[in-house]
């Protein structure tokens, strides 16, 4: 957890951009991503040098060349350690005219995330920013992955709370849920084929490092982690190598972090490939036939977005696979032929676990629509006997535009650190949502919770004869009290006791006045 000094330290950097003359805050984290990238850059060959200088041996991988460059500068002068000494002027042309055309010209040498530097471009508009920068963020220790990770993290957040590019980030607890919820395993192979920051990624691969502490002792297991475990997919440069330093600062060396277009290329060779997807995708609205994949066509036969990339996350998945997506809510009751097919599909053909209600105001301030978490098994063979329902109605957090915490950090998110109150359960439901879906084939169908619970099991006959609707006010019964009323001639008799009541106050007020 980050301190109260690191975060006053990220936040001097913030404000220097900002006073600077760079305002656009998916700018900002984009500058200092690659200012990051060029120090860790120094520090791997710095670890080179080390480890050659103790086995007295020649670097085996060296990031920055003996000699000097094209244009007659040492690379020496292009490392981290070097040019922090500059002068603003002098460090201010070494970055733009050096060291941002070498860190393009990567092409993987620097690790994975170095492909997605190509086009990477030098916007710091003045020395003075640059040499106030690269002081402070010299200053700030980032020497283990738990802080890498959480400075990180800490600077993604405020891509959201300034206002713009919010949709590319998931609430963390929202994410963390998913994950509880889906359990992943050392095994797995896991998509996000709309990643943006890699949110879900990075959480998927803390749950394992805290779950699975000895999947790193497994040499077969800790190549697959590094290597093929995550894979998350973009259309986006700037998302690609944002969420790709996300993944190398939480210690994922290799992700596979790469460019595609997800609804409009063909997935042949992706087909069955993950065992989990974890995603929550850009919803649009309506692509044109001539721009999306003919596969997922094949599934479903639509224009709208939501329905085909939950097309797509059904094409990804291998049988067995697991998937928790997120889903606006006309994908749960729309009342197209094509909304109803993907559905049946759901139902039918696939095991449907669980359809997860949130508070409309959970994505707020970027946007209030409704949203539920699906999460549900492919396997090709059908397998939905009932579909557990949960309506969440508090998630920790304030539902209006400010998002404020309602209870201490130690308090919020699915698995927290204390126990909740009773009191405090209703503002923090999500400890609960994973307790009773643990419970979904167990206690929950046992105890035959009624329609009028917080969560209930619905049996497959009953959603299939509700035309595959799975949205939860569907099958909600209310409960209504019952008020008992007088007799309308009980009313009339107290109206014309009253009229003479007053009739016989004002005989009585004239009579005084008189």
């Amino acid at each position: 957890m980050l301190t109260g000094e690191l975060r006053g330290k990220i936040d001097g950097v913030w404000n220097d951009f900002w006073s600077g003359g760079l305002a656009n805050p998916l700018q900002v984290i984009e500058q200092i991503t690659f200012l990051i990238f060029i120090k860790r850059l120094d520090e791997m060959q710095e670890l080179e040098e080390r480890k050659a200088t103790t086995l007295k041996r020649p670097l085996e991988r060296r990031i920055f060349p003996e000699g000097a460059d094209a244009r007659d500068e040492p690379y020496e002068n292009l490392r981290w350690s070097r040019f922090k000494h500059f002068a603003g002027p002098e460090m201010f042309r070494i970055v733009d005219e050096h060291v941002f055309p070498f860190i393009r010209s990567l092409n993987g040498d620097g690790g994975a995330y170095a492909r997605h530097m190509r086009d990477a471009r030098f916007q710091i508009p003045s020395p003075q920013l640059l040499a106030k920068v690269v002081d402070k963020l010299d200053k700030i220790d980032m020497g283990d992955r738990d802080t890498k990770g959480d400075v990180y993290e800490y600077m993604l957040a405020k891509i959201a709370s300034a206002g713009q590019n919010g949709q590319f980030r998931t609430p963390r607890h929202i994410i963390a849920l998913m994950v509880e919820l889906t359990q992943p395993r050392p095994e797995d192979t896991i998509c996000d084929p709309a990643a943006g920051t890699c949110g879900f990624l990075v959480a998927a691969g803390e749950y394992l490092r805290d779950k699975h502490k000895d999947l790193f002792r497994d040499e077969k297991l800790r190549a697959h982690f590094h290597e093929k475990l995550f894979n998350g997919f973009d259309f986006d440069p700037t998302m690609l190598r944002i969420g790709a330093m996300n993944m190398a600062l939480h210690g994922v060396e290799n992700a596979n972090v790469a460019y595609r277009d997800s609804l409009a290329e063909d997935h042949s060779e992706d087909a069955g490939r993950y065992s989990l997807v974890l995603a929550n995708p850009p919803f649009a609205g309506s692509l044109d036939y001539e721009t999306t994949a003919k596969d997922l066509q094949r599934i479903v036969k639509t224009k709208k977005t939501e329905l085909l990339f939950l097309a797509l996350f059904l094409r990804l998945l291998k049988t067995g696979g697991r998937a928790a997506v997120i889903v606006p809510d006309g994908v749960l009751f729309g009342s197209s032929k094509a909304h109803k097919d993907l559905r049946r599909l759901l139902v039918e053909e696939n095991k449907l676990e669980a359809v997860v209600k949130l508070p409309s105001g959970v994505f707020r301030p970027y946007a209030g629509v409704s949203t539920a978490i699906l999460v549900f098994t492919r396997t090709g063979v059908g397998g939905t006997d009932h579909v557990w329902f949960y309506d969440v109605q508090a998630d920790g957090w304030s539902l209006d535009d400010k998002r404020q915490p309602l209870l201490p950090a130690e308090k919020l998110g699915p698995t927290p650190e204390a126990t909740l109150e009773e009191s405090e359960e209703e503002k923090n439901n999500l400890p609960d949502v994973l307790m009773r879906f643990e419970e979904r084939d167990g206690a929950e169908r046992e105890r035959e919770r009624p329609r009028t619970a917080q969560s209930f099991c619905v049996p497959k006959a009953d959603i299939a004869a509700a035309g595959y609707d799975l949205s939860l006010n569907r099958y909600r019964e209310v409960e209504h009290e019952e008020v008992e009323h007088e007799t309308p001639a009980a009313i009339l008799a107290d109206l014309r006791r009253l009229e003479a009541e007053i009739a016989e106050g004002m005989t009585r007020l004239e009579e005084m006045v008189g």
